[in-house]
C-alpha cells in the first residue's frame, strides 16, 4: 500500500475525522500540519489563532502517538511543502476535509488541486459540516443537513502506521514566525479534550437557561455554549455537537417520564441550541455558494450606499471614527466594553457582535468591509463563512433580512442593567451609578466632578449623536430598500441564499426575515 498524506487544516481532532480514518486504513500515513506564511500573515489572522492551533496540535500529537502515528509540522506555502514531501517520500493520495475559508485559502486549494493533478496524486476531500459543496440551490438543503448530522460519527483509527525518517520544524509560535504578539491574554485554550469538556458542561449544567442567557454579555459568558472556537478550529465536529445535544434531550425526556425533578427550561434551551447549529451551516453555505460575499455586497443594488465605488471599494472610510471604535473609545460604554473585552478574550455573545456591526454600519455609516476585516482578528472563533454573511446581514445589504439598527444605549440598559459588564471592561466609569452607565455624557457636570468621571477628560464624549445617526441611517437605508431595483435584486438573493424552512412565507419586500431564517 502506498503512502497517504493527511493534511490537517481546521480539523484538529482525532474523533469524527474521516480523512484520518480512511487514510489510516489505506496505508502508512504522513499526518501533516503546515504553518503557511500566506495564512499567518493574512489580514484576518491574529497570533491568538496560532496559539490556539498550537495548543490543539499538542494534544493531537499525543493522541496520534497513542495509536502509533506521528504528527509532522512544516513551514512553507502550499503546494510547495507538498512538492518537498513528495520528493522525499512519494505519496499516493492527499486526504483532507473540505474547508469554507477566505479568498486566500480558496486560492491555495486551487493551487493544491492543480499540483495534485500534475503529479498524479489523488486528493480525497470529505465533508466536515452541513455545507454541501457545489449546491445548485437551497431547495432540499435542510434535509441534506439532517441526513449528514444523523450519520454515525467516524471512530478514530485504532492504529496508524507512520512513515519514518521525515523531518519536521516542531512547534512554531508567534515569536518564531515573526508575528505581532496578541492582546488576547484571557482567551480560551485549544484542544479536543477542552472542547468536549466545554460541550459537556454546557449540556449538563450551564445551558439550562440558554434561551434567555444568550442575549446578555454577562449571563452569556457561562450560559452560552462557548463551543464556537472549538468548532472553528475543528477540535470538535458540528456533528458531534449535534448528536451530543440529541442524546441529552433524550436523557431529559426519559427523566421526565420517570417523574424526576427536572428543570423544564432545558427543553426550550436545547431546542434553541440545535437551531444555532443549523444556523451555523446555513450561513456558511451562503459563503461557500458565493465566496465573493467576503468583499462585495450580497445584494448589488446596495452598491454605492456608503460611497463605495470600483475605485473606492471601502467607500467614505473615516479612519478616525474606526480607530476610536477599534480601541473602545466611542463614548458609548456598551460598544467600548465589547471591543475591549474582545481585545482581551476574543469572545462576546452574538447579540453584542450584532450591535458592534450595526454601530459601524449605521451610527458611523461605514462600509462593512473594513470593520469586518478587523473583527476577524478579534474573534478567536473567526469563521469566514459565518462572519461575512452575518456582517452583511447586520449592515442591511442583503435585502432579505430585517433591518436592525441596535441602540447601544438600550442594549446597555437591557442587557447589563447592573453595569457588571461595563464596569469590568470600562473601569474608568465604575464610580457612576447604574442609571448613568449607559449614557455618562448625560450626567450633570457637578456630579461628574464629584465622582471623578468627567466626560471629555476621563472618558470620551459620544463619537456621534445617537438620535441623529439613527434617523439618518434609517432614512438612507429604507430609501434604497424601497427602490424597485433593490426589491428585484432581493428576489434573486433569496432564490440563491434564502432559507426554505417549512412553513415560512417569503417576505422580501417588507424585510421581515430574521437571523434565524
Amino acid at each position: 500500500m502506498g503512502v497517504q498524506l493527511v493534511w490537517l487544516k481546521r480539523d484538529l481532532r482525532i474523533a469524527d475525522h474521516a480523512p484520518l480514518a480512511e487514510a489510516a486504513a489505506a496505508g502508512p500515513c504522513v499526518v501533516l500540519y503546515v504553518y503557511e506564511p500566506a495564512m499567518l500573515t493574512h489580514p484576518h489572522h491574529d497570533a491568538a489563532h496560532l496559539r490556539f492551533v498550537n495548543q490543539s496540535l499538542a494534544e493531537l500529537e499525543e493522541r496520534l502517538a497513542e495509536r502509533g502515528g506521528v504528527l509532522t509540522r512544516r513551514r512553507g506555502d502550499l503546494p510547495g511543502v507538498f512538492d518537498e514531501l513528495h520528493a522525499e517520500r512519494p505519496f499516493d493520495a492527499v486526504w483532507s476535509h473540505e474547508e469554507t475559508g477566505h479568498a486566500a485559502s480558496f486560492d491555495r486549494d486551487k493551487a493544491v488541486r492543480r499540483w495534485c493533478r500534475s503529479q498524479g496524486v489523488a486528493w480525497h476531500e470529505r465533508r466536515q459540516t452541513g455545507v454541501v459543496r457545489g449546491l445548485k440551490n437551497r431547495d432540499g438543503w435542510a434535509r441534506q443537513w439532517q441526513r449528514f448530522m444523523n450519520r454515525p460519527a467516524v471512530k478514530p483509527p485504532e492504529a496508524i502506521t507512520p512513515v519514518p525518517g521525515l523531518r519536521g520544524c516542531g512547534e512554531l509560535d508567534a515569536e518564531a514566525l515573526g508575528l505581532p504578539a496578541t492582546t488576547m491574554t484571557e482567551a480560551a485554550p485549544g484542544g479536543e479534550s477542552v472542547a468536549h469538556d466545554t460541550l459537556d458542561s454546557f449540556l449538563q449544567h450551564r445551558g439550562v437557561n440558554y434561551r434567555a442567557d444568550m442575549s446578555s454579555p454577562v449571563a452569556g459568558w457561562d450560559g452560552c455554549s462557548r463551543l464556537s472556537p472549538y468548532l472553528a478550529f475543528g477540535n470538535v465536529s458540528i456533528r458531534q455537537a449535534y448528536q451530543a445535544t440529541r442524546r441529552r434531550v433524550a436523557e431529559l425526556r426519559e427523566a421526565e417520564k420517570g417523574g424526576g425533578d427536572l428543570d423544564k427550561r432545558w427543553f426550550g434551551s436545547l431546542k434553541s441550541y440545535e437551531a444555532r447549529l443549523r444556523w451555523h451551516c446555513h450561513f456558511t453555505q451562503k459563503f461557500d455558494d458565493e465566496p465573493a460575499i467576503e468583499s462585495r455586497n450580497m445584494n448589488r443594488a446596495y452598491d454605492g450606499l456608503r460611497g463605495d465605488t470600483d475605485d473606492q471599494p471601502l467607500g467614505d472610510l473615516d479612519p478616525v471614527k474606526l480607530d476610536a471604535w477599534k480601541h473602545g473609545q466611542t463614548g458609548y460604554p456598551m460598544v467600548d466594553a465589547c471591543m475591549r473585552c474582545l481585545a482581551a478574550t476574543g469572545w462576546v455573545n452574538f447579540r453584542m457582535r450584532a450591535m458592534l456591526a450595526s454601530f459601524t454600519s449605521y451610527h458611523l455609516w461605514q462600509h462593512w468591509k473594513a470593520p469586518a476585516d478587523f473583527l476577524a482578528t478579534r474573534f478567536l472563533d473567526y469563521e469566514p463563512g459565518i462572519h461575512f454573511s452575518q456582517y452583511q446581514m447586520q449592515s442591511g445589504v442583503t435585502g432579505i433580512n430585517t433591518v436592525r439598527i441596535y441602540s447601544p444605549i438600550k442594549q446597555a440598559k437591557d442587557q447589563d442593567p447592573a453595569g457588571v459588564f461595563i464596569r469590568r471592561w470600562v473601569p474608568e466609569l465604575a464610580p457612576l451609578p447604574d442609571e448613568h452607565l449607559a449614557e455618562p455624557h448625560r450626567v450633570p457636570p457637578l456630579l461628574q466632578r464629584s465622582l471623578g468621571v468627567v466626560v471629555g477628560e476621563h472618558y470620551p464624549p459620544p463619537i456621534v449623536d445617537h438620535p441623529t445617526a439613527y434617523r439618518e441611517a434609517k432614512e438612507k437605508t429604507y430609501r434604497r430598500k424601497g427602490q424597485r431595483r433593490t426589491r428585484e435584486a432581493s428576489q434573486r438573493v433569496y432564490a440563491k441564499h434564502g432559507s426554505r424552512k417549512r412553513g415560512r412565507t417569503q417576505r422580501i419586500a417588507t424585510g421581515r426575515f430574521s437571523a434565524s431564517d
